[in-house]
C-alpha cells in the first residue's frame, strides 16, 4: 500500500512539474512572437495621404489586444475599436497631410448594431465641412455599411457586386419543441409581460406582446435609418422603402445606379484611378494609404487640457458577478471589477466626472445592483453621464438609471425592466438513461432542486435531475418579484418618477431610444460626443483631458494571467479527478445561482 500511495505523489508531482515546465515554455514563445507583433514602431505620416477605413467585420466599443488575436491577422473578419476610428476620422479632418477619406466595405460582412455606426456616420458628416472628399467602395454593401458609407460625396460598386437592401427583420429560434424530444423541461419564473428571453425555451412562437414590442422598436429603427439616408442621397423616404420592398439585394446593379442608391460601377483598380484623379497624381503614381491603426500614433492637433480630467468607462458585455479571463479577448461586465473601476474614479481627485460607457443586453440582477451602488456612491461625490451604445438594456438600463444624465442614440435598444429566472428538469432525461437517485437530508430543503443529472466517467454535469416542487417554485418566484420591485425602485429613484410610473413602461419591454426619450427613460440623444460635452459642463470644467478606462492590459500581463488561471483550473483536476472536479464546478454553479434580467436575442 505504502508503493501504491509512493507511485501517486510521483505522478501527481511529475503533472505538476510538466505543467510548470510547459508554461514557462509557453511564455518564451509568446514572448518572441510579442516582440515581433506586438511592438508599434513609430509612424510618420506622408503629404497626400488617404485615410483607410474598412467597414468589414466586428466593431467593437474600444480596441481589444488579446494574448491570442495574431491568430487571426489576416482573418476575413477583421476586429475594431470604436474609439480608434472615431479619433483617426477627426485627426484625418484636422490633419493638412490628409486628402480624404476611403470607405472600403470590401465583401459587404460588416457586422454591428446601428447605434454603434451612428458616431461613425456623424463623424463623417463632420469630415466633410472640411472640404475634403469621402468616397466608398464595396464588393458588396450589407445595410449596416450602406447606411455608413450613403454619406460618401461617390458611393461606387463593383460590377458585379451586391446591394443588400431590403428591410430589417428579426428571426427566433424556437427549442421547446427539441427540449420536449430530448426529455427537458424549462421552468421559467418571471416579472413582465413582454419579458420575452424565455420564450425560445417554452413556446413554438412569438408571444403576442413579444411581437408588438419587436415590430414598434424595428419599425422605429428603420424610419431612423432611412430618414439618414434619404437626407444624404436626396431620395424620399417612401421611394427607399418601394426600392426595399422590391429587394434590391438581387437586383442589377445598373438598377441601384439607375435608382441613386449607388454613385457608378466600378472595379478596384478603377476606384485608385479615381481617386488619384482627385489628387491630381499621375496614373503610374502610388497612393499613399493610411489606416486607421497607424493614426493612432498620429497626434492630435489640438493640445491636451489641464490636470482636469474627465473619465470614460467603458463597459461592454454580459453582465456577471466575476468570470475567468477570457484568452480570446472578448469582455464581459463584471461586477468584481467594476466596483473597484468606479472606486477608483470616485477617489481621484483629478477626476472632475466619468462618462459611463454602457454597451450591454443584461445579465445578473446581482451584479448589476453592485454596479448601481458604485455608480450611486460615485455620483454623491462627481457628476456621472451615462452614453449607451447598441444596447443597455435590463441589466444594462440597470447600472445606467443612477447617474445624473442619460444619452442614447436613437437606435439603442434599452428598457426592458423585467426580470426572469430559468431553471431546466432534466427528469425524464435521466429517467430515459437509467439513472435513479437516493440521498438523505438534515432538513426539508436542504435538497432544494435535487441533485444533478452527470454522465458517468466523463464527469460532465448537466442539469438538475427533478423539477422544483411548488413550494419551491413558489420561493423562486417569490425572489424574482422581490428583484423587480427593487428594480423599479432604483429606476424611480434614478429618473425622478413613481414606481408605479416606472412599472407602466416596464415589465420586460424593450424601447428604442427615440422611444426613451419620450418616455423620460433617457434625456437626450446623441453619441459619446454628447456626453462629453454634457459631463464637462455638469463639473464646471472647459480645461480637461480625456482618460479611457479600465486600462487595456499589455500582452504579457493578459498572457501571464491567462497561464495563471488555467494552472490552477488544471492542478485541481489532477488532484480531484476530472469527474469530481466538473461535478463540483457544476454544483457550485447552481449553488450560486442568480436571477438573469435580460439576454436580448438578436433584433436584426
Amino acid at each position: 500500500m505504502k508503493s501504491f500511495f509512493k507511485m501517486v505523489f510521483a505522478s501527481a508531482l511529475g503533472a505538476f512539474i510538466a505543467c510548470i515546465i510547459l508554461s514557462i515554455l509557453s511564455i518564451i514563445i509568446f514572448t518572441g512572437i510579442a516582440a515581433s507583433i506586438g511592438s508599434t514602431s513609430s509612424y510618420r505620416l506622408q503629404k497626400g495621404s488617404i485615410l483607410k477605413v474598412n467597414l468589414n467585420g466586428v466593431i467593437d466599443e474600444r480596441d481589444h489586444t488579446g494574448p491570442f488575436d495574431f491568430l487571426f491577422k489576416g482573418s476575413s473578419i477583421e476586429m475594431q475599436g470604436l474609439n480608434n476610428m472615431l479619433s483617426a476620422i477627426q485627426k484625418a479632418k484636422d490633419n493638412d497631410n490628409i486628402k480624404g477619406i476611403y470607405l472600403n466595405s470590401g465583401s459587404g460582412l460588416l457586422i454591428t448594431g446601428f447605434a454603434t455606426l451612428e458616431p461613425i456616420r456623424k463623424a463623417l458628416l463632420d469630415f466633410k465641412k472640411s472640404g475634403k472628399f469621402v468616397v466608398a467602395y464595396g464588393e458588396n454593401f450589407n445595410q449596416q455599411a450602406y447606411y455608413v458609407c450613403s454619406v460618401a460625396d461617390q458611393v461606387f460598386l463593383n460590377p458585379q457586386g451586391i446591394l443588400d437592401f431590403r428591410g430589417l427583420a428579426t428571426s427566433i429560434q424556437f427549442n421547446k419543441g427539441i427540449f420536449d424530444k430530448w426529455g427537458i423541461e424549462m421552468q421559467v419564473y418571471k416579472v413582465g409581460t413582454y419579458k420575452s428571453a424565455v420564450e425560445p425555451y417554452i413556446q413554438d412562437k412569438m408571444s403576442d406582446a413579444n411581437r408588438e414590442q419587436t415590430t414598434a422598436y424595428l419599425n422605429d429603427i428603420w424610419e431612423t435609418l432611412m430618414t439618414g439616408v434619404s437626407e444624404v442621397r436626396s431620395i424620399s423616404i417612401e421611394q427607399l422603402n418601394h426600392y426595399a420592398d422590391e429587394c434590391m439585394t438581387f437586383a442589377r446593379p445598373d438598377t441601384l445606379v439607375e435608382y441613386k442608391l449607388i454613385d457608378g460601377l466600378k472595379y478596384a483598380d478603377e476606384v485608385d484611378s479615381y481617386l488619384k484623379g482627385l489628387l491630381d497624381l499621375k496614373e503610374d503614381a502610388k497612393l499613399k494609404w493610411v489606416e486607421v491603426k497607424d493614426m493612432k500614433a498620429v497626434p492630435e492637433n489640438k493640445a491636451k487640457g489641464g490636470k482636469d480630467k474627465i473619465a470614460l468607462l467603458y463597459a461592454e458585455g454580459v453582465i456577471a458577478s466575476d468570470e475567468a479571463n477570457n484568452l480570446f479577448s472578448g469582455t464581459n461586465i463584471t461586477a468584481k471589477e467594476y466596483v473597484k473601476e468606479i472606486n477608483k474614479l470616485k477617489e481621484d481627485k483629478n477626476v472632475k466626472a466619468v462618462i459611463f460607457r454602457v454597451n450591454s443586453p443584461g445579465g445578473s440582477a446581482f451584479a448589476s445592483e453592485q454596479i448601481w451602488h458604485a455608480v450611486k456612491e460615485l455620483r454623491e461625490v462627481k457628476p456621472v453621464v451615462v452614453s449607451m451604445g447598441d444596447y443597455a438594456a435590463s441589466g444594462g438600463y440597470y447600472i445606467s438609471c443612477g447617474a445624473n444624465k442619460i444619452v442614447s442614440e436613437p437606435t439603442t435598444l434599452t428598457g426592458s425592466i423585467g426580470i426572469f429566472g430559468l431553471i431546466p428538469n432534466g427528469a425524464q432525461l435521466a429517467k430515459k438513461m437509467g439513472a435513479t437517485y437516493d440521498g438523505v437530508a438534515t432538513n426539508k430543503y436542504a435538497n432544494f432542486g435535487g441533485g444533478t443529472l452527470s454522465i458517468p466517467l466523463a464527469g460532465i454535469g448537466l442539469l438538475p435531475a427533478r423539477p422544483l416542487t411548488n413550494e419551491e417554485g413558489a420561493m423562486v418566484q417569490a425572489y424574482i418579484e422581490r428583484g423587480y420591485d427593487l428594480f423599479l425602485s432604483r429606476c424611480a429613484e434614478g429618473r425622478g418618477k413613481t414606481k408605479e410610473e416606472i412599472n407602466t413602461i416596464g415589465q420586460g419591454r424593450v424601447w428604442t431610444g427615440n422611444q426613451a426619450l419620450q418616455l423620460g427613460l433617457v434625456d437626450e440623444l446623441g453619441g459619446i460626443d454628447v456626453a462629453i460635452k454634457s459631463a464637462a459642463e455638469l463639473a464646471g470644467t472647459t480645461n480637461y483631458s480625456l482618460d479611457e478606462y479600465p486600462v487595456q492590459k499589455d500582452f504579457f500581463t493578459s498572457l501571464l494571467e491567462s497561464s495563471s488561471e488555467n494552472m490552477s483550473e488544471q492542478m485541481a483536476k489532477i488532484f480531484m479527478g476530472n469527474e469530481v472536479y466538473e461535478q463540483k464546478r457544476m454544483m457550485g454553479a447552481w449553488s450560486n445561482y442568480d436571477y438573469r434580467q435580460a439576454i436580448l436575442p438578436e433584433a436584426f
